[in-house]
């Protein structure tokens, strides 16, 4: 796709959005290597941040003129499948951690209980 860009932009934006491009693919993969979910998270997030990137220059191409809008459409089309999917992931992490959070210990609720002392009943 960035083929047909000017020989100026060879270390700009051409670069920029090849680097974005690989690093979604890459942080996935490598937050799939990852020992936990909560580390696998983290590189889904940076994995979003990267195609929330190329879907700012895709229309930043646009509008200077080096892609065609029917590439940008499709572009445009492929990033919001890949955020949408990568968003899906990232909440069933979410549930997942929650509903396997252990029970609070009887110190954390005498903890609690202590700071928030239930009111006293009028007398």
């Amino acid at each position: 796709m960035t083929t047909d860009f000017p020989d100026s932009e060879e270390f700009g934006l051409k670069s920029q959005m090849r680097r974005a491009s690989v690093s979604i693919c890459s942080n996935i993969a490598e937050g799939c290597g990852r020992r936990g979910d909560r580390e696998f998270r983290r590189f889904l997030d940076v994995a979003m941040g990267s195609a929330c990137e190329l879907e700012c220059e895709t229309i930043l191409s646009f509008d200077l003129l080096f892609i065609a809008e029917a590439i940008q459409e499709q572009l445009l089309a492929v990033l919001i499948e890949v955020k949408r999917m990568l968003s899906g992931l990232i909440s069933r992490l979410v549930v997942q951690r929650q509903s396997h959070r252990r029970p609070e210990s009887r110190s954390e609720r005498t903890a609690e209980a202590r700071r928030n002392p239930p009111p006293k009943a009028d007398s």
